[in-house]
């Protein structure tokens, strides 16, 4: 049985949004990361482009869980941004995370679990006019366990178009010239600390 869709609230339909963000993979071997917060819920898939919902070929619902995480992402562009991102389980995604759960000798997810989710690959796409669905691998550490080991969120560069390889490893120790340096091939301005 699913729960009948919550309405936004009046700020976030005055202001176009409609809860946290969704989770992006924009290049191979992105990583989304973070505490699930909230129980996850299941609602039906939407097509991208007409926003109709989408059914099988025999009548039913495409189903879809959906699981809200505060990870350490952060985006510039969004106003008051704290990180949270809901995760659209589905296709080769959900057969990932059924796999982690098995790994993790889970029931299921829970609210205060840990879900990694990675882009690992691109699949096969039999129609050229369409990008190939991206392959991923996931990893899921229990609430219980989650609370022992208190994962630190993976924090990415704010530029969702570098490629992996454009993005230098951060070395533990760097000058702040070298700081800049990065930064600068990055294309993201420094930003100074707060005064004492």
């Amino acid at each position: 049985m699913t729960t009948p869709q919550q309405p936004p609230s009046a700020d976030d339909l005055l202001m176009g949004g409609g809860g946290p963000p969704s989770a992006k993979f924009p290049v191979l071997g992105y990583e989304n990361a973070g505490r699930i917060v909230g129980k996850p819920t299941v609602e039906q898939q939407r097509d991208y482009d007409s926003d109709e919902p989408l059914y099988w070929a025999d009548g039913k619902p495409r189903w879809q869980i959906v699981v809200t995480l505060a990870t350490g992402e952060r985006d510039p562009e969004i106003s008051g941004d704290d990180g949270v991102r809901r995760l659209y389980v589905k296709s080769q995604m959900k057969t990932a995370v059924q796999a982690a759960l098995k790994a993790a000798k889970a029931d299921g997810l829970e609210e205060g679990g840990h879900l990694t989710v990675t882009y690992t690959a691109d699949g096969e796409q039999p129609n050229p006019k369409k990008h190939p669905p991206k392959q991923y691998t996931a990893r899921y550490v229990t609430a219980a366990n989650a609370e022992l080991m208190t994962p630190e969120p993976i924090k990415h560069p704010p530029t969702a178009a570098a490629s992996p390889a454009a993005v230098p490893a951060v070395a533990p120790a760097l000058s702040p010239e070298q700081i800049a340096a990065l930064l600068a091939q990055l294309g993201v301005a420094p930003v100074s600390p707060p005064p004492l």
